[in-house]
């Protein structure tokens, strides 16, 4: 693999949501996420992730060093098998005398690192975010916790946002005995009319160094898998989303040149739509998005991508 990033980075995405529900809450019948006291909208960051971790699966294909660890339908332990295999403890997950696997273990003192170390070199996943990797081998090892380098904020939007419940029909019945009562079914989905929603991230060149090895080739996709999050990974119930900006602070050291929120403060979204005699916004043109790059701290540069 590449060296690891020298630069500390920190960056804002703006991505808005039409006709759709941009992350569901099953703890309220998969409405949209809602801040109760102020209606702001709100997607987590698992969520995210999980779009960046599609968009890689998609475009490697499962090359080498790009497989992803969290993933549908695929045991984590298959995956930690696999790395203690690769260190010299074989058969790992068929090995029933637990005493005689811990002793082979801890013959190599550094095995803790290396199955750590293999792991990363395996999976973009864990190189970009880390995992807690402890899903037990027989109930006697594990490959540890990875640090992450890339970590993200929950999105908020700049607006209020109001969750509308659409009632649908269903012209397929259920069972034999309703299609002798009925034509069709009822149902109900939940949409956004328009959200613009507001992602803060932040990139450790000292976690990249001391944990992941996380590279400028791992940056350069992560960039690229955060501009197309949305484009190979469509559902009708998302409706239309896209990724409208990307603004990316770079420090020219490895541990930054001025604190975090003093960069994400520099980027302004106005509400154009008030100006214009409209109450609620309906399309990302109902905005205007500044990044005041003349205020920014020594050692500090910006680039925008849209």
């Amino acid at each position: 693999m590449s060296e690891p990033i020298k630069n500390r980075y920190e960056f804002v995405v703006l991505f808005d949501v039409e006709n759709g529900n941009p992350n569901g809450d099953p703890d309220a019948g998969n409405m949209p996420r809602i801040d109760p006291e102020t209606g702001l909208g709100l997607v987590t960051d698992v969520c995210l992730k999980r779009k960046i971790r599609n968009y890689v699966e998609t475009v490697k294909d499962d090359a080498p060093g790009y497989r992803i660890y969290i993933k549908k339908g695929v045991p984590l332990n298959r995956s930690d098998d696999e790395a203690f295999e690769q260190v010299g403890i074989s058969n790992a997950a068929e090995t029933k005398d637990l005493k005689k696997l811990i002793k082979e273990a801890k013959k190599n003192n550094d095995v803790d690192r290396a199955v750590r170390d293999y792991m990363c070199s395996q999976f973009y996943d864990i190189r970009t975010f880390g995992a807690v990797m402890i899903t037990m081998v027989k109930g006697a090892l594990n490959c540890g916790q990875v640090r992450g380098p890339v970590q993200l904020s929950f999105s908020r939007s700049v607006d209020p946002v109001i969750a509308q419940e659409i009632s649908i029909t269903r012209v397929a019945i259920s069972t034999e005995d309703d299609a002798e009562k009925k034509n069709n079914e009822m149902g109900s989905k939940y949409i956004v009319p328009y959200g613009l929603y507001r992602c803060e991230g932040y990139i450790s060149a000292n976690l990249a160094r001391k944990s992941t090895g996380f590279s400028e080739e791992d940056l350069n996709l992560l960039w690229d898998a955060i501009i197309n999050m949305f484009e190979y990974d469509r559902s009708a119930a998302r409706g239309q989303m896209a990724v409208r900006k990307l603004i990316i602070f770079k420090h020219n050291s490895e541990l930054g040149c001025a604190p975090a929120h003093k960069l994400f403060d520099l980027v302004k979204v106005d509400r154009k739509y008030l100006t214009e005699g409209r109450t609620a916004p309906r399309s990302y043109s109902d905005y205007t998005v500044t990044v005041d790059e003349a205020n920014l701290p020594d050692g500090v540069t910006c680039e925008q991508r849209d």
